[in-house]
């Protein structure tokens, strides 16, 4: 049996790697462009009903309507720590199937600005436990689809502890309301 001189066959294998076309990057998949935001949405009525999460009695009803320059929400949520201050935001997903409220998802800023500056957003309990809400989401609108369309979406109200939020306690998904309902 022959055998082949190291030499050739440290040869043989290099000429082998040099002639392997390189190795291109991969280029990534084609997505289509963001949802454009815009200025007015398709509804001018929805509603959220929230329903208690992470163990807790909170609850309530938000009507939201859409104003020049956002969306307006209005109503009450009781069940909350009396006289704690609270945070009402809209979240990324239109699911409160999780016992904790997480299937929301994150914190959805209608502006495209970047995470809530933590005050526009808050809610303050009375003694009874119950927050009235009267409060604006900046630059979101109802319904249409747009990147700012906060139909579909959820409202989340975050608990209230000794110097910071803490779990979220109620979930409700936004739902447009049919033509001609408050």
């Amino acid at each position: 049996m022959r055998r082949i001189p190291a030499a050739l066959a440290a040869s043989v294998l290099l000429a082998a790697c040099a002639s392997t076309p390189p190795t291109l990057p991969r280029q990534p998949a084609a997505t289509s462009p963001p949802a454009p935001r815009v200025d007015a949405g398709t509804a001018t009525s929805a509603r959220a009903n929230l329903a208690a999460a992470s163990a807790t009695l909170a609850s309530g009803r938000i009507d939201l309507r859409a104003v020049q320059g956002g969306v307006r929400l209005a109503g009450e949520i009781g069940g909350l720590s009396r006289h704690g201050a609270h945070v009402l935001q809209v979240h990324a997903r239109g699911d409160c199937s999780a016992i904790d409220a997480s299937s929301a998802g994150p914190y959805f800023d209608a502006t495209g600005r970047g995470a809530p500056d933590g005050g526009s957003d808050r809610i303050v309990a009375d003694a009874g436990g119950v927050a009235r809400v009267d409060q604006l989401v900046p630059g979101a609108v109802l319904g249409g689809g747009a990147a700012n369309d906060i139909a579909g979406r959820s409202l989340v109200v975050l608990g209230s502890t000794a110097g910071a939020t803490g779990a979220r306690i109620a979930c409700g998904v936004i739902t447009l309301a049919p033509d001609g309902a408050p």
